[in-house]
């Protein structure tokens, strides 16, 4: 199967996808090279077209669950391996799909990380083999997913309410039951299943209890959730630390092994050595780039104003089909770089103990002559493309004035218009709530059903 694998970036994808037509390989993997060549979007994975498909053989004995996130799937004599177990959204779906295609028990599952779109679905197959009479599938993973899940069962209303912010899913309720691994490690690890043999090794990166599974028969990396197909998730306003150098080191120490497959947690494969190593060195270079020139304006005595407005992404990076800041932003990266380093005081002296932000804003709205003046001028900023000054003004003017339907009618042009002209899911997700709290005003309705027009139908996120 390694002689199989490509190795170079366009004629050897070809080859490679060609002779894996004798494995039964779907069209998976020319669909995945179509993305990777910019001929064709996302849409198919993100809207759940292939995941509807059932399980795709991306390599000899290697199957993808294309979900929610990612599921991989590894035959073994002893049983399946999985690593990751999806959502609870489509748990269900993976274990119709599983069972369509084989009757072996699943044996381990190693989770990449703790969020919940990559551990949910074991419990059918708990349950299954509790039915059955069989061993009960052992998880592995990193110790800090454990700790992991107990914080998100204490943090369980505030992880409920941002998520429902983030992606506009008023209805949603963060989960209060986990599948706890049994076995833990530190730094390393190895298993041997029937003739799988399967390295871990942590990294931090968008979590502190992150996994990758390096399969050296195969030349195969399981990255989890250190590749996206997007900017990586390594700053997320609303979410805890991440650590944008360590990704970055991740990145570069993956692509020093020269694999020749990489399975991502969202997304689809990438084939090829010289694809492989590209897309981990480049998105390892974005994150390098904007972890030094945020580093450097911090040491020179930069505020945090200064420091988002200065820094930005290589530009040739960005334009990369798997770099689209399509659901975290870089200067969201670099707030999170700010927090790492700096602390929460962002260089402003009334902020460090600062006034009730509704007191603030009516000193503001009464010097301005009113919350109609102020909104007034809002929308004049807006029209002039100033969407960010715009929001500021329209923002004190509903602070000052929370019944002043005016002012909240500013606010939904305002935030939508910020909606709009944003790329990512998190900024998006927290302009569209924040149209959606004024147009729930102005309509008299609860804010789920004026969010209920402005639902994205996308299924494809991270948190």
């Amino acid at each position: 199967a390694r002689d199989q694998l490509a190795t170079s970036d366009n004629d050897d994808h070809a080859e490679y996808n060609k002779k894996s037509r004798g494995y039964s390989m779907t069209d998976l993997l020319d669909y995945a090279d179509r993305v990777w060549r910019g001929e064709e979007s996302t849409e198919a994975y993100d809207f759940g077209d292939l995941r509807r498909e059932g399980l795709h053989d991306v390599a000899p004995g290697v199957w993808m669950w294309p979900a929610c996130g990612n599921v991989y799937i590894f035959p073994t004599r002893e049983g399946l391996l999985f690593f990751d177990a999806g959502s609870i959204a489509t748990a269900a779906e993976l274990f119709a799909a599983v069972r369509t295609r084989t009757v072996d028990p699943l044996h381990t599952v190693v989770y990449s990380h703790g969020h919940v779109d990559h551990v949910a679905g074991v419990r059918e197959f708990d349950a299954e083999s509790e039915t059955r009479g069989w061993r009960r599938p052992t998880v592995v993973a990193h110790e800090n997913v454990s700790k992991r899940f107990h914080r998100y069962t204490t943090t369980n209303g505030y992880n409920t309410m941002i998520n429902r912010r983030q992606f506009q899913r008023p209805e949603f309720q963060w989960p209060t039951v986990y599948r706890q691994p049994d076995v833990t490690y530190k730094d390393s690890a190895e298993l041997k299943i029937g003739d799988l043999q399967i390295q871990l090794r942590h990294w931090r990166g968008e979590t502190d209890d992150a996994t990758v599974a390096w399969i050296p028969d195969q030349r195969i990396i399981c990255s989890g959730d250190f590749f996206l197909w997007m900017m990586p998730n390594a700053g997320n306003p609303q979410k805890v630390q991440r650590f944008a150098l360590e990704w970055a080191n991740a990145l570069r120490w993956m692509a020093s092994l020269g694999a020749e497959i990489l399975l991502p947690g969202h997304g689809v494969p990438i084939v090829g050595a010289d694809r492989v190593r590209t897309a981990l060195t480049d998105t390892a270079e974005v994150l390098q780039s904007l972890h030094d020139q945020t580093l450097d304006a911090m040491n020179s005595g930069a505020t945090l104003d200064q420091v988002i407005h200065s820094v930005t992404a290589p530009p040739e990076l960005m334009r990369k089909p798997y770099l689209t800041a399509s659901y975290d932003e870089p200067e969201f990266v670099v707030r999170n770089l700010w927090r790492l380093y700096g602390g929460w005081y962002d260089g402003n002296p009334a902020n460090l103990k600062p006034a009730q932000r509704n007191e603030l804003a009516r000193e503001i709205t009464e010097l301005s002559g009113g919350s109609h003046s102020l909104a007034q001028r809002a929308g004049e900023l807006a029209a002039r493309g100033d969407l960010r000054l715009a929001a500021h003004l329209a923002q004190i003017a509903v602070d000052a004035a929370p019944d002043d339907h005016p002012a909240h009618r500013t606010r939904v042009e305002v935030f939508r218009a910020l909606e709009k002209a944003s790329t990512s899911t998190m900024a998006k997700g927290i302009y569209s709530w924040a149209a959606a709290e004024s147009q729930s005003v102005l309509d008299r309705v609860d804010l789920a059903s004026a969010l209920s027009a402005e639902r994205n139908p996308r299924d494809r996120w991270t948190i």
